[in-house]
């Protein structure tokens, strides 16, 4: 007797997903040499900053990668970063400015005991259970940071005018939309280091996000010369030690 053929396999049809790449700015000088704090707001790319957004522009040239859209926080290191990515790509961009993505405020560093300056740095980038109500700096704490960046984030993902987009954002920031990427809900995972002027890559569908790449840093793949933290070098800086 034949043996009954098996049913045929369901048709699979392959998701759409559209492209965000995602990159925190390129290096800036917060201090000067003595340890003296410089405005966040207003400094400008530092001479290694402009190098890091020339090779991920040249990075994203080289790869054939067109955007549809940019959009920076609106400070002057994200609109400088993002000027400089798209003029080594070979794209003429304006770029949108959505301040609700500004990098998590701080407050006034002379506020802060010297002997919680330690934990003032570095505290934010712990995964801590408690991590929403933390301060950074004395300033906004992840919570309120998280309040501001959802919803921008939510509403670029709902808008359908375009299918690759860069954002040039901040440490913070990315960190906050990484982690609604990876688990799709509210949280804040501190230990995602995001290097000056590094890429992440994702792809997203109508019912999910496919986190592609994690912090690569165009101008140091293997980051084989870094073993600190952002914040640990920016403490270093700030107490006028050598980094």
């Amino acid at each position: 007797m034949p043996t009954a053929l098996p049913d045929p396999l369901p048709a699979f049809t392959p998701p759409a997903r559209r492209r965000l790449y995602l990159m925190r700015h390129s290096s800036v000088d917060y201090f000067l040499p003595d340890g003296s704090p410089l405005d966040p707001h207003s400094v400008p790319l530092s001479a290694t900053g402009r190098a890091q957004a020339d090779a991920a522009g040249r990075l994203f040239g080289e790869a054939g990668v067109r955007f549809d859209r940019v959009l920076v926080s609106g400070l002057p290191r994200t609109r400088e970063t993002a000027q400089r990515v798209l003029a080594a790509a070979g794209q003429s961009i304006t770029p949108v400015v959505d301040t609700r993505l500004q990098e998590i405020r701080p407050g006034r560093l002379e506020n802060i005991p010297r002997d919680e300056l330690h934990a003032a740095f570095t505290e934010l980038f712990n995964n801590d259970p408690q991590i929403e109500q933390h301060r950074f700096l004395g300033g906004e704490t992840v919570g309120e940071l998280l309040d501001r960046i959802l919803p921008a984030f939510d509403e670029l993902l709902a808008d359908s005018g375009w299918q690759t987009v860069l954002l040039v954002l901040h440490g913070a920031v990315n960190r906050g939309l990484l982690s609604r990427a990876l688990c799709g809900q509210r949280t804040f995972f501190g230990r995602l280091e995001q290097a000056p002027g590094c890429i992440n890559v994702l792809d997203i569908g109508t019912q999910d996000i496919v986190v592609r790449t994690i912090n690569l840093a165009p101008t140091q793949w293997l980051q084989e010369r870094e073993r600190l933290t952002t914040m640990e070098k920016l403490l270093l800086q700030y107490t006028g030690k050598p980094v």
